[in-house]
């Protein structure tokens, strides 16, 4: 089986998170990392979604926080309060898997504005909990597609923090706790250097050049001395993540066709007016 670079990318952040672990989870990628990882070779992860699910094990990925498949498959459901003050606060989550639009060389994410923030290009989304999940997780891995509009030199707006302006600049912000271990492109991976804190290539996927990368990074990109090949996905791995892929397409297909069957009822039904 053949791997795409999604594919790739998606395996492995799969791969980083351990059995057993406690994991606060973003939706988008890194939901479809953190389940594969369940799937696979870590059945006893613990998934935490914003919504207060703990134990979560979604048969198909759930479109936001707040989709109903997270808590039926929860081993329980709390308040959004004290999954941030019991759980995040407390020490309890050991990784959070975070996405965004922009990370910069010091692994600081933008997912609030592209542009100057009184007059954006684009206004995004925004935070969430992620600023929470990237300051008081133990250790934050973020997943993001790699071109020179993503990874740049300096975020247009630290949405969530990783190490600032690099060095010790974290610490002395007070953020005492973990930080960024990776970032995880469909090229490469990055992590951060001991002293500088700059993001540096640590490991290449298959078929993928040094040159590709620092033509598709927005600073002057380094790669370490003791770069290393990602291993190729394992058939097990591939065929895991394409038929959960399948099930969430058509599990949110039927969805939408039950919705769509649902207003050509309402608009035929006559109302009848006094």
């Amino acid at each position: 089986m053949v791997a795409t670079p999604s594919e790739v990318m998606t395996v492995v952040a799969a791969r980083m998170l351990q059995e057993g672990t406690v994991c606060f989870v973003g939706i988008g990628i890194p939901s479809k990392a953190a389940n594969l990882a369940r799937l696979t070779h870590a059945p006893n992860a613990v998934l935490i979604y914003e919504s207060g699910t703990i134990g979560t094990r979604p048969t198909v990925l759930p479109l936001s926080i707040g989709d109903g498949e997270l808590a039926v498959t929860a081993d329980t459901v709390v308040s959004t309060s004290e999954i941030f003050s019991y759980w995040l606060q407390g020490g309890r989550v050991e990784v959070g898997f975070l996405g965004a639009a922009q990370v910069d060389r010091y692994a600081n994410l933008n997912s609030t504005v592209i542009g100057n923030y009184q007059a954006p290009k684009v206004r995004l989304p925004g935070a969430g909990g992620a600023p929470e999940i990237a300051a008081q997780a133990k250790e934050t891995l973020i997943i993001i597609n790699h071109d020179r509009r993503k990874l740049v030199e300096k975020v247009d707006f630290i949405t969530s923090a990783g190490y600032l302006d690099g060095g010790d600049s974290r610490e002395r912000a007070g953020l005492k706790a973990g930080g960024p271990t990776a970032v995880i492109t469909d090229l490469c991976v990055l992590r951060p250097e001991s002293q500088t804190r700059e993001l540096v290539v640590t490991q290449l996927h298959p078929g993928v050049t040094r040159e590709r990368v620092a033509e598709a990074t927005g600073w002057d990109v380094r790669f370490a001395k003791d770069l290393s090949q990602t291993q190729v996905p394992s058939d097990l791995e591939l065929s895991t993540l394409r038929e959960l892929e399948r099930q969430t397409a058509l599990a949110h297909s039927i969805d939408a066709e039950d919705k769509t069957h649902l207003n050509r009822i309402d608009s035929k039904t006559e109302v009848t007016r006094p």
